[in-house]
């Protein structure tokens, strides 16, 4: 190939070898000329109409995108619409339908699950305090009703009653103490094991305090005569009279009566629960119990109320009557000694406040005319002569020095302690608050219960059906 001819160049494009100058294309190739005119028309148009449909192709990706399914929308789940969203509704403070919400610690365990709305905005909660064997702080009242009350739950016992109490303590966790994380006082006349104390705290949502109580309060007064008081439990024990062989219940009965308020873990609380072991609570307590006695003037609660056994208080009265006549700016004005006497103040019917169960005022238990009653009835020596419980010590100290309105009857707290059932009347009320107790059980009404009595004389209406379970 001749040097400058247009053909020496291997680069040409195919259709530019076809397209030629006439004469050149037409001398060289004379035979095929029309159909490689065809040829290349072809493929023109094919070239257009890939680049058309590309171009198409483009356009779609660029101004479309691939639909994607809508989301579920729910109550706790925000839409999507570029609008500020609102928080889901939160149940009130004290509703036993709501949830406890997470909290900071749980969210921890797992920090990196973004999965979980809470991971993202946790809720902000009280956490959960360690357990103390001291006295660390001191709380502040209040004087507005919606005040946190400065209220706590209180238990004796003994390291060996760990797997009783803590049947009591999931009880009122979960009927009440979940919503509101009230602390929780333990004393005991021996230190607390680790055990008890490890698992009693994970079980209560509030914070947890171990005592011990002192010797003074646990042990034979310097006035008692020990021989006298050995005679007297023998005696009990021949005519088998409950605990009445027993030294620790006499020592127990008289600290409850006179000495728990004043441990130093007590002192910084204004009101109490008193909780025992293997108790139930049968009914969901939708409202703040502390809150409620503290903001409608009452000093003093029960749920159960029944006659005391007369071998165990015979001068009980006597010692009662002895300090009415020495101290009578005491006793309060409309007090409830109709619910006491049966004949103006002569004679104690035995009807007492069942006190394994009592909400109350410490303030009240603290003041100087309870004080001076316990003090009367603990020199005469009847909780070790005798064998005087604190039910009718605090029974008839509430009578006498509170005002009858002062004492409020907790119908709708259903409660048992062996071998009593409280067992709210009503059956729309029981089926309100989730009751699992059976009416017939109900001892309200039984002709041993004094409950209505109390119902007599503060002249209140009895619930519909009581009839029916009584005797």
């Amino acid at each position: 190939m001749l040097p400058g001819s247009r053909r020496a160049s291997i680069n040409v494009a195919p259709w530019e070898k076809e397209k030629g100058e006439k004469g050149e294309l037409g001398d060289a190739y004379p035979s095929q000329q029309p159909t490689a005119m065809a040829a290349g028309s072809a493929r023109i148009v094919r070239y257009l109409l890939f680049g058309f449909f590309g171009v198409m192709i483009l356009y779609f990706m660029s101004s479309s995108s691939i639909p994607r399914p809508p989301l579920p929308i729910t109550s706790n789940i925000p839409s999507w619409k570029g609008q500020e969203t609102e928080k889901p509704p939160q149940a009130p403070a004290g509703d036993v339908s709501a949830p406890p919400p997470m909290t900071v610690e749980k969210i921890a365990e797992n920090p990196s699950d973004t999965s979980s709305p809470a991971a993202s905005t946790p809720a902000v909660t009280i956490p959960k305090p360690a357990k103390e064997d001291t006295l660390t702080s001191s709380h502040t009242s209040s004087d507005t009703s919606d005040a946190r009350a400065n209220a706590t739950f209180v238990t004796l016992a003994r390291n060996s009653d760990l797997w009783e109490i803590v049947k009591s303590i999931r009880q009122v966790e979960d009927r009440f103490n979940r919503n509101y994380h009230y602390d929780w006082v333990f004393l005991n006349d021996k230190p607390f094991d680790d055990t008890f104390k490890d698992v009693t705290t994970s079980l209560i949502s509030g914070k947890t305090h171990y005592g011990e109580i002192s010797h003074e309060h646990w042990s034979f007064p310097e006035h008692i005569d020990q021989d006298k008081a050995r005679r007297v439990r023998e005696d009990m024990a021949q005519r088998k009279i409950i605990y009445g062989d027993s030294i620790s219940y006499r020592h127990m009965c008289r600290f409850e009566s006179g000495f728990f308020f004043q441990h130093p873990l007590m002192k910084q609380f204004e009101w109490y629960w008193r909780v025992e072991p293997s108790i139930e609570l049968y009914c969901d307590i939708g409202y703040d119990t502390f809150k409620y006695m503290r903001d409608h003037g009452k000093k003093y609660s029960f749920v159960l109320s029944l006659y005391e056994y007369v071998e165990t208080i015979p001068t009980l009265w006597d010692s009662v009557k002895t300090f009415m006549k020495e101290h009578p700016e005491h006793l309060a004005e409309d007090n409830s000694m109709e619910f006491l006497s049966d004949d103006n103040g002569e004679n104690y019917n035995h009807c007492h406040f069942w006190s394994n169960f009592e909400i109350g005022n410490l303030d009240w238990l603290r003041s100087q005319a309870y004080v001076d009653f316990f003090d009367r009835l603990d020199k005469d020596g009847g909780f070790f002569y005798e064998r005087w419980g604190d039910a009718p010590v605090h029974s008839v100290g509430a009578g006498l020095l509170l005002k009858k309105d002062e004492i409020h009857f907790f119908n709708d707290i259903a409660y048992y302690h062996v071998p009593f059932t409280h067992c709210p009347t009503g059956d729309q009320f029981r089926l309100d608050h989730k009751c699992h107790c059976n009416p017939k059980d109900n001892f309200d009404w039984k002709g041993y219960s004094c409950t209505s009595r109390f119902f007599d004389m503060n002249k209140m209406e009895k619930p519909v059906g009581w009839k029916d379970q009584a005797d």
